[in-house]
């Protein structure tokens, strides 16, 4: 019998497959459902420098969005310094390679920055961290306090914004989503931190909401999760020190839970089993699994959570739920396995070493990859069954995407097509 679970809000333009076999269009991070879904089959287990590799395209610049897909293109955006000096600004361009050949189609650049202040990011970070977006025709790209845009799929420039520019932190970090007719991102910067709603078709400004909690530091860096409730669309927001759903037509909250002094939250959520999956962030993140139902109303701290695990929880790599398993792969590259309802623990054990990524499950097997381009391929279930072990050798903080039946892999020099040959 073939298990379900709730899914959030996919994109309604992605065309899943051209076939039950393949994934064609993997379009915003962790791909149609935003949760690491992929319906595509017979992609490879085993890959290294030498072995299964379709294509390597080096990439200029640095940048750690991942991969998006669409109409035989991958989408991708980078940061490019001005001068040698890495101090003096940078370009910030969105790249479209050819699927088949890898080869660059088009590369676009959309700002240029030189603000020191907006400049400030941890070493281990970039400017272009955020992945883009696709939708019918139009490819979506953010790049947090430097601005956001939208071009077509030939490259061309269809709007930008620069209307929010804020105080970093860390630099770049949660990637927009899509909902109806608007553009919407977090904004968790180092003061005033907010949910913001863009126009898709103008890049205007429709709506902004302050975000409140009682943390101290206010910055943060997750993706919103767009899920429907009783027929409603939920924007699933976290930020320092709260969790809210929002109404996307005009910002006004549904529900939020409060976390005290979780910060930097990283983690997109997750939304199984009518629970949404959560990390708290720095510095000793709490998981959270949040009952959403019609009674969500107001603050739910007390009423709506209905556990918290406090052991190798992640601080980056988001969750992946699989049936009636939660999967979390903690910073360390520990791998937990537990009951998504009850948060009965499996198993948890070592797999990989320092990780930022977030899983993949795609044909029966679940794919992690760390820092060092060290990656596992894992059989689901109770107990941990490691199918195989790959390395590429490069530093590697995107997350995995799916383009037909091969798996993409960006780096921090060049982005990877690994497919069976």
């Amino acid at each position: 019998m073939m298990t379900r679970w709730p899914l959030p809000i996919s994109l309604g333009f992605c065309l899943i497959a051209a076939s039950a076999h393949a994934e064609t269009c993997w379009p915003e991070f962790r791909g149609p459902t935003a949760q690491g879904y992929s319906s595509a089959k017979g992609l490879p287990t085993e890959w290294g420098a030498d072995k299964n590799i379709r294509w390597r395209s080096a990439i200029a610049g640095k940048g750690w969005s991942s991969p998006i897909v669409a109409n035989g293109k991958i989408f991708i955006t980078t940061a490019e310094n001005l001068t040698a000096d890495p101090k003096a600004g940078v370009s910030l361009h969105a790249v479209a390679l050819d699927a088949a050949t890898g080869k660059v189609a088009w590369d676009t650049e959309l700002f240029q920055q030189t603000d020191p202040k907006l400049l400030r990011a941890h070493p281990l970070n970039s400017q272009a961290s955020p992945s883009a977006i696709y939708e019918d025709g139009r490819v979506y790209v953010h790049f947090g306090q430097h601005g956001s845009a939208c071009l077509d799929e030939a490259g061309k420039i269809l709007w930008t914004s620069r209307e929010h520019p804020y105080p970093p932190v860390h630099g770049t970090g949660g990637s927009p989503v899509i909902v109806d007719d608007l553009f919407i991102y977090n904004a968790d910067a180092e003061q005033d931190p907010a949910v913001i709603a863009l126009d898709k078709t103008t890049g205007k400004t429709r709506w902004v909401v302050a975000r409140v909690s009682d943390a101290k530091k206010k910055f943060s860096f997750s993706t919103p999760l767009v899920i429907e409730v009783n027929g409603q669309k939920q924007v699933i927001t976290a930020g320092s020190g709260i969790v809210q759903a929002l109404n996307p037509k005009d910002g006004s909250e549904f529900w939020h839970v409060m976390y005290d002094q979780g910060y930097s939250v990283v983690p997109r959520p997750v939304y199984a089993h009518g629970m949404i999956f959560l990390s708290t962030g720095f510095d000793k993140p709490i998981g959270l699994a949040i009952k959403v139902d019609a009674e969500s109303k107001g603050d739910v701290t007390a009423s709506h959570v209905v556990w918290q695990e406090t052991k190798h929880v992640p601080q980056n790599p988001s969750m992946l739920v699989v049936g009636d398993e939660l999967y979390m792969l903690a910073d360390n590259g520990l791998l937990s396995c537990r009951d998504a309802r009850t948060n009965k623990v499996y198993f948890e054990e070592r797999l990989l070493g320092t990780s930022w990524a977030s899983l993949l499950f795609c044909d029966g097997l679940i794919y992690a990859v760390d820092e060092k381009g060290a990656a596992a391929v894992v059989k689901p279930g109770k107990t941990l069954q490691v199918v195989a072990r790959n390395q590429i050798s490069e530093k590697t903080f995107a997350s995995m995407a799916v383009c037909d039946n091969d798996l993409l892999i960006r780096t921090e020099k060049a982005v990877y097509r690994v497919g069976k040959k």
